[in-house]
């Protein structure tokens, strides 16, 4: 019977790929976008124009670009918590403090730090860089305030006087007016001169209006007001010339940050409006208008004169876990953008607000712009949104559900209401074209929201556990089902639910029925919503008809929990998968287990069809993403883009995008790059046959330089060889080959040693590969190759080879010795040749020579050793054998 239903299945997958002509095959997935977490709270500082965030992420240091959230570059941190940044007015230094009181310089193109110093007895807490650039003043928890020559790295002014933590400090906004300004804990804010030489007179004056920690110092764009916020729920406004108070703003509210409003700005506009309509007089230009942000979490607008409120938020955008008052979330910084870029508010939950003003309306507002999330927690759950897939939502380990929007990958909006964690989502597009989304909780409820709205439009109450999984219907969507940690499967009904509605209204169960033993991980709908599937911690999953949960079969065979179930879209089979380490494909009809994939390493957690049901997706515990046939059964590619378990996977219906996300905070987005890697394929084909050709020309053109360089571009290593061996024949090679070599940068130079590694091991190469290797250490010296990435390893492979090598030549040298040492103590000896008389007459004729010269040789010298006599002996013999 199972060979029967596998041969079955195989026969309806061939018969259907070839009658309907589907889809090739995907190949490759490439991962477009990313999330990831990139601030954790603390100090912030935004550039001059905008385009970009530093922000501290634990002990490193991200640079975020403004318009997607996407981390530029990052600084690597020495264990060290920030506690202040700075930049320089032109971008291009950063300054940096922490809690091990060093003070850091990094040149922001090469991320390196360029110097650093230490100077204050405890932590940094603020920073700020004069309009010239060349000073920095830093406040510090040891109640001083220093200034220090950024080029030199040394000391130039040195304030003291708070009797508490100084908490911020800033430069006059006019470069000319040597004015230093300091706010402390102490309740106090203290003016200081740059230019002064006395001691005593070094603290121009003390404004000491406040009654608890000054959070917040900004001064007005003309430099002639400054505005100081405290946590004793009031703002003083001062008058710099005769430093004195000129109102106190009282705000009941413990703020966090205050900001000034610059003309010619939307806000500027904005606020003139809001005069027109309190019917005021007075000008913009005679008032000072303000920001405040606090611990409520909205936006407030103030004018000094007559401490009016001119606009305040109707709601908080930030939102509450519960009425605790410990887990209210407010505002903790704020600043204005440069270029009309409007207001950027950060919160306590690691999030940056960017609120803007629209002018395109009867009444202009202040609206939610942008919201850039730093921190997303452990991701549980997603899916994409809508028809056009455009936004992506997330279930975190939060009590809303927050949606992207997937080309910025900026938080568009949430949607909050649970009590406690999200644990599950699913979405659908109802007939009247409405986004709807359905969310499970640890609350023990379910809530039906409009998405096009941001409204909730339904609540579900019932089960005695957490729900764990929801889906909706995939046909009629007039209901959905949910599975509970109290073991139970639930199918709720969508009639007579408004999508208009303002007030959520209580749904109503069709049916409920006990589904298993352990908890219910996983729910799935058929495409027809005639069957539903559970998959439970009992490791088996179930099958259940559609309306009245009708059991139709269990799916045995698992042998640990199973997370994930989804119905084919084309065939009657479900696919499973479980803590086991595997996936698997079963037949409806009679529970068999049609195949198992074996691949991931840990416990699959979610999977998914693709491709018309030729292809599925999976992730798991092993942190990676895999491709799979369903035919071959074979792993197509295998991903590994995340740090930790993979809990959450979404696939676009339309699109067959994946997004993954998982215990690491991090949001993958993945496109199907099959057919661009097809293109990119076959384009780097006909460049690699054009620029071929370029090598054979330029070989037949005897230019060997250019070929040479070619041969390295195209990566053939044995035309490399080929033309410097050709060269090593040729006179005047050595001009050739070090013009070859000086045309490579130095990184390059990695791919040469490769082949001359390779080479040097081979004896009839490695006299060509000796010849390459003594012109390349000429082109670059010693100290140079040694900074090339990965050279090391080349090295290690060179040396032993070269040193057998040059072992080897010495052995050659020393015999040559000792044959010049032979023929030295022997008599030169001409070959021989056959008989012609002239030269056996000049033969015999030399012989007679010798001999009478050994005779004269003898009479002059008697004592001659024996050995000596012995050898002119065999001499004489030796000529006369000759003759």
């Amino acid at each position: 019977m199972m060979k029967k239903v596998k041969e079955r299945f195989k026969d309806i997958r061939i018969e259907r790929t070839d009658e309907f002509g589907r889809t090739s095959l995907k190949k490759n997935y490439r991962c477009s976008r990313s999330l990831k977490q990139f601030y954790s709270g603390g100090p912030f500082i935004v550039s001059s124009d905008g385009s970009f965030i530093v922000c501290a992420c634990g002990d490193a240091i991200n640079i975020v670009e403004a318009s997607d959230s996407s981390v530029k570059s990052t600084i690597e941190g020495e264990s060290d918590s920030l506690t202040a940044l700075a930049l320089s007015p032109d971008d291009k230094l950063l300054f940096s403090a922490g809690h091990s009181r060093q003070i850091r310089v990094w040149d922001l193109e090469t991320l390196k730090c360029i110097r650093s110093w230490k100077g204050h007895e405890g932590p940094v807490m603020g920073m700020a860089c004069h309009a010239s650039g060349g000073l920095l003043a830093t406040a510090g928890a040891d109640r001083k305030v220093l200034v220090w020559d950024v080029d030199g790295g040394f000391c130039t002014h040195y304030f003291k006087g708070h009797k508490g933590v100084v908490l911020s400090v800033l430069f006059h906004p006019d470069a000319n007016k040597n004015i230093l300004i300091s706010g402390s804990d102490d309740a106090t804010v203290r003016v200081w001169d740059l230019m002064a030489k006395n001691t005593e007179k070094k603290c121009l004056a003390i404004l000491d209006k406040h009654f608890s920690a000054v959070s917040s110092i900004a001064p007005s764009e003309d430099g002639l007001t400054l505005l100081t916020a405290g946590r004793d729920k009031v703002v003083n406004v001062w008058d710099l010339h005769d430093y004195s108070c000129k109102t106190t703003v009282a705000t009941y509210e413990v703020l966090e940050a205050v900001t000034t409003v610059s003309s010619g700005s939307p806000f500027a506009s904005f606020i003139a409006s809001l005069d027109q309509q309190s019917k005021k007089k007075k000008t913009f230009s005679q008032e000072t208008h303000f920001i405040t942000l606090g611990e409520r979490g909205v936006v407030r607008i103030w004018k000094s004169e007559g401490s009016v409120c001119l606009y305040e938020q109707k709601s908080s955008d930030i939102t509450v876990s519960s009425d605790d008052e410990e887990s209210k979330r407010g505002f903790t910084a704020a600043a204005m953008l440069p270029s009309n870029g409007g207001l950027l508010c950060v919160t306590a939950d690691q999030q940056f607000f960017i609120y803007s003003v629209v002018e395109n309306v009867e009444e202009p507002e202040l609206v939610l712009r942008k919201r850039l999330v730093g921190y997303n927690e452990e991701i549980s759950d997603m899916k994409f949104l809508g028809d056009e897939e455009q936004f992506l939502a997330v279930a975190t380990n939060l009590e809303e559900v927050r949606v992207y929007d997937v080309a910025t990958m900026s938080c568009s909006y949430v949607l909050a209401g649970h009590k406690e964690v999200v644990l599950s989502l699913d979405t659908c597009v109802s007939s009247s074209g409405n986004v709807l989304v359905v969310t499970g909780s640890k609350d023990k409820t379910v809530r039906l929201w409009n998405a096009t709205s941001q409204s909730c439009i339904g609540v579900g109450t019932g089960h005695n556990g957490d729900i764990l999984a929801v889906a909706f219907a995939k046909k009629s969507f007039s209901f959905f089902v949910s599975g509970s940690g109290d073991r139970t499967l639930k199918v709720w009904s969508l009639d007579g639910i408004s999508e208009d509605s303002e007030e959520p209204i209580n749904l109503k169960t069709r049916s409920v029925v006990a589904a298993h033993d352990k908890d219910i991980n996983s729910v799935a709908v058929a495409r027809n919503d005639s069957l539903v599937c559970t998959g439970s911690e009992d490791r088996t999953a179930s099958i259940w008809r559609l309306p009245d949960l009708v059991h139709v079969v269990t799916l045995k065979g698992h042998k640990r929990r199973i997370f994930s179930v989804e119905f084919s879209p084309v065939d009657q089979c479900v696919m499973t998968a479980s803590g086991d380490k595997t996936v698997k494909i079963w037949a409806i009809s009679d529970g068999s287990c049609l195949k198992t994939f074996e691949g991931h390493t840990s416990s699959v957690l979610r999977a998914s069809f693709i491709t018309d049901g030729t292809q599925f997706v999976s992730c798991g515990a092993d942190g990676l993403l895999k491709l799979w046939n369903v035919n071959t059964s074979e792993c197509i590619a295998t991903y590994d883009q995340h740090e930790d378990k993979v809990w959450a996977l979404a696939v676009g219906k339309k699109t067959e995008m994946v997004a993954t996300g998982g215990g690491d905070a991090v949001i993958n987005i993945w496109h199907d790059s099959t057919a661009s890697d097809k293109e990119d394929e076959f384009r780097k084909e006909e460049e690699t046959i054009l620029r071929g050709q370029e090598l054979e020309n330029a070989v037949l053109d005897a230019e060997y330089t250019k070929a040479i360089r070619l041969a390295f571009e195209l990566r053939r290593p044995h035309k490399v060889y080929e033309l410097f061996a050709g060269l090593c024949k040729k006179r005047e090679s050595d001009d050739q080959i070090v013009k070859a070599l000086q045309g490579l940068e130095k990184e390059e130079f990695r791919l040469p040693f490769e082949y001359l590694r390779e080479w040097n091991t081979k004896p009839n190469r490695c006299h060509i590969a000796q010849f390459v290797l003594y012109q390349t250490f000429n082109v670059l010296p010693p100290t140079e190759i040694v900074q090339v990435k990965g050279i090391g390893e080349l090295l290690e492979g060179l040396i032993p080879y070269s040193q057998r090598h040059f072992n080897r030549m010495d052995r050659f040298v020393r015999s040559s010795f000792l044959l010049d040492y032979t023929l030295g103590e022997m008599s030169v000896i001409d070959p021989e040749t056959e008989t012609e008389y002239p030269k056996d007459k000049k033969i015999k004729e030399e012989s007679n020579a010798s001999v009478s010269a050994m005779e004269q040789e003898s009479e002059a010298d008697q004592k001659t050793p024996s050995r000596k006599r012995k050898s002119q002996k065999s001499k004489d013999r030796s000529s006369k054998k000759r003759l």
